[in-house]
This record gives structure tokens, C-alpha cells and sequence, in this order.
């Protein structure tokens, strides 16, 4: 570990405070450092192994298409990339899908579908997209500026131009926002991930939704970190009874290996023809088996097993001794802790569970399919450790 340590820090660009642990192996939530000691994980990755570490239906997707063919252009069909599409428009009900690489660069896709649509509909000037203020959509420079957090923007000027931060839940305020900057687009988290675990309200997502039906406003849906299961629905925005026009997801789609996508609905599944916009990796033949296996498995029987999992984490922490406050949907749950959440997860690192924090909170995002008595031993380790 010292030497690898220190080739990393010699070599690996300085930009992760990492914990002072090598990963080497894992099974399901089941992973082990260099020295052997099991650790649960609660935080997969941030939300990407779904189905934990070495699923064996994906590790066969995978190498099954690794041995016919790991990559090929999109000047190209591949059968992965049309099935996987197939399944996420048949079980969203929306009409084209764009691949690309990452989360980022999924809403990278979805902001260049919203400037072209108002371009075309309304004129050049109706370009704003309008983001919420804590919000968190991606580190490259544009998605930097639609993040609704100034720290992240400190460091990175000038911005991309062309996107104001409201107040999530102020629907009157962010309609107004959205008429005097002559918006193309609001693009929203139902549940903002990296800005502490919150959950918007109801009557706030589906007053959004009537607004930009009745203004011709493309509705985007920011679920990168909420979707493909996490928060017991297949999408977050399916718990609010709503329909966007684009959807943009990444992480947990992929299974681990890196794979984002735009889903367009019909409104919009023409704005981008050839040349409008395009990847080099974005539709891999086998990051698309892989996430096949991944989509085809998560139905209604998972997603009731990842409500019933949320409700019991949130039964056996809430009033307990330390926790001030639970927050999140389904698997994705916010901590609120009487003492420092940083502080917690590394006491948590000692005891074998690795968890995550967001803003002041500890953060769970456990497998989709996490074993209960792993999930019972990994809540007591936190209760535990809350309380001391």
C-alpha cells in the first residue's frame, strides 16, 4: 500500500482526497483492502454498481461482447447500443436515446437540445436554461455553470454564459425567472444528490411540469444520480406523476463501466440531426451489454425490495441517538448527525463500512440488491457509531 500510495501521488493528478485504503477484490457489497478486512459497501461507487461488485449476469454480459467486439464507431449499427435504447424508450415512454460517456456530458447533450428547440421554435434570444440553487450537474465547463453552487464556480472563470440559479421550491419565483430570461429550458434534480440528499416537493416538480407544458419550456430531468433504480422507481421523476421532455442519466446505468444518456422525448427527438452533436465512446457495444443486463433486471419486484430497504434505514435511524434528520427517496438517503459527517465516515472506514457524505450529511447509496442481514450490520455499525 505505501508504494502504491506513493506512485499514485507522484503520478495521479492531485484532484481525490482519498482514504487511506486499496481496494482489491469484492463480491456483492462485500469488498477487501490489501490486507484482507472486509468492508460493506454502502456508497457503490457513488451510486454505480447497482447490483454491487462482480455481478455475475453483468460480468457475463460484458465478456460475452467483449469477445465479439469491444468498440466500433457510430458511423456503425451495434446490437447493444439499438436493444439498450429499445429498453430505455419502452420503459420510459420516451422516443430517441443519445449516448455518451458520463452524467456531464449527458446534460451536455440535453443543454444543446434545449438551446437548438428554442432556437427553432421561438428564436436565438430564448437560449437561458434555468437550474436550481444547490444544485449539481456536472464538472466540465458548462455543466460547472448550471451547477446552482458558487464554490464550484470560484475558481472557474469566466463561465459559460446562459443559465440562472432560482430557489428550489419557489415555483412562483423560478416561473418568473423563467419568463424574464426568455428560458429555453428548466433543468432539475428530483432529488439533489450532491447538495445534500434533498427531495423536491411534489406540488413544486408537477407545478414545474403545467408551467412548461403551457410555455412550450422544455422540462429536463437531471437523473443521473436518482435514476436506474436508486430511488425505488426506475426514474426519480416517475415518483411525481410527471412526463419530461429530456431525461439525462448516468452512473448506476452502467454497472461500472462509464456510460451516460439523453433520453428524448417525441417533442424533441428530432432537434439533433447528423452532425448536431456526436461521441466517440458514447454507445460502446460492451458498456451497452453490460448496462442491458442491468436495465432488464431492475423490475417491479427490485424496485419494491429498494423501497422496503429505504423504509427500513429509515425506521431504524430515525430518532436514533445522534441523528438530528433523514432526508432522500429509496436507497439514496442523507444523514443528518450531530457530528461532523466526515468525521463519522471515517470511524465508519475503521469499523468496515464505506459510506459518502453530501454537504453536511452522511450519504448511503447501497447496491440496489444489498443482502438485508449486510444492510442490518452496516445500520447498527452507523448507529454505533453515531452514538458514541
Amino acid at each position: 500500500m505505501n508504494n502504491l500510495k506513493q506512485i499514485d501521488q507522484q503520478y495521479v493528478a492531485g484532484t481525490y482526497n482519498r482514504f487511506p485504503v486499496e481496494i482489491v477484490s469484492g463480491k456483492g457489497s462485500l469488498v477487501y483492502d490489501e490486507n484482507g478486512k472486509e468492508y460493506i459497501d454502502m456508497g457503490t461507487g457513488i451510486g454505480v454498481t447497482g447490483f454491487g461488485i462482480a455481478d455475475e449476469e453483468w460480468v457475463a454480459a460484458v465478456t460475452a461482447q467483449l469477445n465479439k467486439v469491444q468498440h466500433m464507431s457510430n458511423l456503425y449499427y451495434t446490437e447493444p447500443c439499438a436493444l439498450l435504447a429499445q429498453e430505455m424508450c419502452n420503459r420510459t415512454g420516451m422516443a430517441k436515446v443519445f449516448f455518451a460517456n458520463s452524467g456531464a456530458e449527458a446534460n451536455e447533450c440535453a443543454i444543446k437540445v434545449a438551446r437548438k428547440y428554442a432556437a427553432d421554435k421561438k428564436g436565438l434570444e430564448y437560449s437561458t436554461i434555468i437550474t436550481l440553487k444547490n444544485s449539481f450537474h456536472g464538472r466540465t465547463l458548462t455543466t460547472l455553470s448550471a451547477t446552482g453552487q458558487e464554490h464550484y464556480h470560484e475558481l472557474f472563470q469566466p463561465l459559460t454564459p446562459g443559465f440562472v440559479h432560482g430557489d428550489a421550491g419557489d415555483l412562483e419565483g423560478i416561473t418568473k425567472l423563467a419568463l424574464s430570461s426568455k428560458a429555453a429550458a428548466i433543468l432539475i434534480e428530483c432529488v439533489q444528490g450532491e447538495g445534500g440528499v434533498i427531495a423536491m416537493e411534489p406540488d413544486f416538480v408537477k407545478g414545474l411540469a403545467a408551467f412548461c407544458k403551457e410555455q412550450d419550456i422544455l422540462l429536463m430531468v437531471d437523473e443521473v444520480q436518482t435514476g436506474n433504480g436508486r430511488t425505488g422507481q426506475l426514474y426519480a421523476y416517475m415518483n411525481y406523476g410527471i412526463q419530461p421532455d429530456v431525461v439525462s442519466t448516468a452512473k448506476g446505468l452502467g454497472g461500472g463501466l462509464p456510460l451516460g444518456a439523453a433520453l428524448l422525448s417525441e417533442k424533441v427527438q428530432n432537434v439533433l440531426g447528423f452532425g448536431d452533436h456526436g461521441s466517440t465512446f458514447g454507445g460502446n457495444p460492451v458498456c451497452c451489454a453490460g448496462a442491458l443486463s442491468i436495465l432488464q433486471r431492475i423490475d417491479e419486484n427490485l424496485l419494491a425490495e429498494v423501497r422496503r430497504k429505504g423504509e427500513y434505514i429509515r425506521q431504524q435511524l430515525d430518532g436514533a441517538k445522534g441523528i438530528t434528520g433523514l432526508s432522500g427517496m429509496g436507497l439514496m438517503v442523507g444523514i443528518k448527525t450531530e457530528k461532523p459527517a466526515g468525521q463519522l465516515v471515517k470511524a465508519l472506514l475503521d469499523k468496515g463500512v464505506l459510506c459518502l457524505t453530501a454537504k453536511d450529511k452522511v450519504r448511503l447509496l447501497p447496491a440496489l440488491n444489498i443482502p438485508m442481514d449486510v444492510l442490518a450490520k452496516a445500520i447498527d455499525a452507523i448507529k454505533e457509531v453515531c452514538a458514541e
